[in-house]
């Protein structure tokens, strides 16, 4: 099985068994909204493709902030219709879920996170999408595997 985690935002982290990284989905200047919809949806496409991933998983929307979650929401439109046009199966964890498994603590602060991704699996790096992103990929693939 082949996963592709999704941190969903405008710096959209992600893992794969290969690799990770952030994407920039930010607004670019004299750009609609549905343009960054589009560029992420070529972004799923292309390690889809490179990577054969059988399984996309991402973050269940929550929060309090109206417009974080009205665009994580877009997100995962995107993902899960992707998916379903692709053959490719789907699934949602809560920020508490990812937390709880990189930390032992389901409200574990970004500083905790990017901690923990350095001591489990070697992250060098201080992006908390990234780290975030490596966290849910591990926690699928140990959920998935079972």
């Amino acid at each position: 099985m082949k996963i592709l985690s999704i941190d969903q935002a405008s710096n959209c982290g992600w893992c794969t068994q290969n690799a990770y990284g952030c994407w920039d989905f930010t607004t670019r200047k004299d750009e609609s909204s549905g343009m960054k919809m589009l560029r992420f949806r070529a972004k799923l496409a292309e390690v889809c493709k490179l990577e054969d991933i059988s399984v996309i998983v991402y973050e269940r929307v929550a929060g309090f902030h109206k417009n974080s979650i009205i665009h994580a929401s877009k997100m995962v439109a995107i993902i899960e219709t992707f998916c379903e046009e692709q053959g490719i199966n789907y699934r949602a964890y809560s920020a508490a879920e990812i937390k709880k498994y990189a930390t032992g603590k389901g409200n574990a602060n970004k500083d905790k996170m990017i901690e923990a991704a350095g001591l489990k699996y070697g992250y060098t790096g201080s992006n908390d999408n990234e780290a975030d992103a490596i966290h849910l990929y591990h926690l699928a693939k140990s959920d998935l595997s079972e």
